[in-house]
């Protein structure tokens, strides 16, 4: 007879595992999100007392972070966010406007009716921040975030977001370090724009329009990023 193994989903070993990934993807929503800044150092002590965890799950997730191209670790073990270079920054771009346009016009095929509700909120959103004369950058970043990643899961392609994610990792703490700084560009970007002729192709169901207006959203970003010379050289 074959034995069959029990976990215990209250042991130790369990509870690490889960602790570490809940660790994870805080820091990763984090990073997404602009909170932290290239060239930032991470205290692990700090991160940790902010979760209410021990460092140990800390260092389990900064060790994947480190795997994933998102943190790096210096000599002499400081742990940073790293700095973006003019050149890994325009691939990282070419690479976007290829998966996420790929991912906006899968999500105009293949969305469902609530997926569009969802899109038009997180665009209200975002809209109001760069009408607004003293928007809130924090709400404007969540708002742009989420408007992206509510597109891309309407695309219904699981294997899909964890790539996006990826790219988000590397290249968050850089794309929103300008807004962070100034909200010159909510009102120069034109994002909204884009956004809303994205949402009405994905309504249209047509692919081609959706994967323009959000390959021109990622393209008129990038490009206003590397005008300001923050990028290393």
């Amino acid at each position: 007879m074959t034995e069959v193994a029990v976990v215990d989903r209250n042991s130790p070993a369990c509870r690490k595992v889960t602790l570490g990934t809940q660790v994870y993807e805080a820091l990763s929503n984090r990073l997404v999100g602009g909170e932290l800044a290239p060239g930032e150092k991470i205290s692990l002590r700090h991160i940790a007392d902010g979760l209410g965890t021990s460092v140990m799950p800390v260092r389990e997730a900064v060790s994947r972070l480190v795997a994933d191209g998102a943190l790096e670790v210096s000599p002499n073990k400081a742990v940073s966010v790293p700095v973006m270079t003019r050149d890994m920054f325009c691939e990282l771009t070419t690479v976007r406007v290829a998966i996420e346009g790929f991912a906006a016009e899968q999500a105009a095929f293949n969305h469902r009716a609530g997926d569009l509700a969802t899109l038009s909120a997180h665009d209200a959103a975002f809209r109001h921040e760069c009408s607004v004369d003293h928007p809130d950058r924090v709400a404007a970043l969540s708002a742009n975030r989420d408007f992206h990643f509510a597109l891309y899961a309407a695309a219904d392609l699981p294997t899909l977001l964890p790539i996006i994610t990826g790219l988000w990792l590397k290249i968050g703490p850089v794309l929103n370090l300008d807004l962070r700084l100034s909200t010159q560009r909510l009102a120069i970007g034109g994002a909204e724009a884009q956004h809303a002729r994205c949402i009405e192709a994905v309504r249209r169901r047509d692919g081609a329009a959706a994967r323009a207006a959000i390959a021109k959203d990622i393209e008129t970003t990038a490009a206003l990023i590397a005008s300001t010379g923050r990028l290393a050289p």
